[in-house]
């Protein structure tokens, strides 16, 4: 059951994704920029954790996953450091990840060469 969960609420963010991309003139890097802020909006007010809880994978994968990340990690910084914990939080909490993807990025760039297009 956990995973029909998760495929249908990341399958949902999928689906609003791709009518934004049709419907609109906003672009891929907008849309995923606010996807993130999203993510933040969405932890800010309470609404985002029991998402998270209930679609496991499928909420906490994608971008709005990142954004929810991030506001946590400030909220728990500015718990324990005070206004200090607002500029590090998010950064502290989510540091593995954006390293695992500046390491495979790096790693895919070597491997496949990437070139600009003529």
């Amino acid at each position: 059951m956990d995973y029909l969960k998760a495929f249908l609420l990341g399958g949902l963010f999928c689906v609003i994704g791709q009518i934004l991309i049709d419907k609109t003139k906003l672009t891929p890097a907008r849309i995923l920029v606010a996807y993130v802020v999203c993510g933040v909006i969405l932890s800010a007010v309470g609404i985002y954790e029991p998402l998270a809880e209930w679609g496991g994978a499928g909420a906490t994968v994608p971008l709005t996953g990142f954004g929810h990340l991030l506001a946590k990690g400030v909220r728990n910084a500015v718990d324990v450091k005070g206004l200090l914990g607002a500029l590090t939080g998010g950064l502290k909490a989510a540091a593995g990840g954006i390293a695992a993807a500046i390491f495979f990025g790096l790693l895919a760039a070597l491997i496949f060469r990437p070139r600009d297009k003529c």
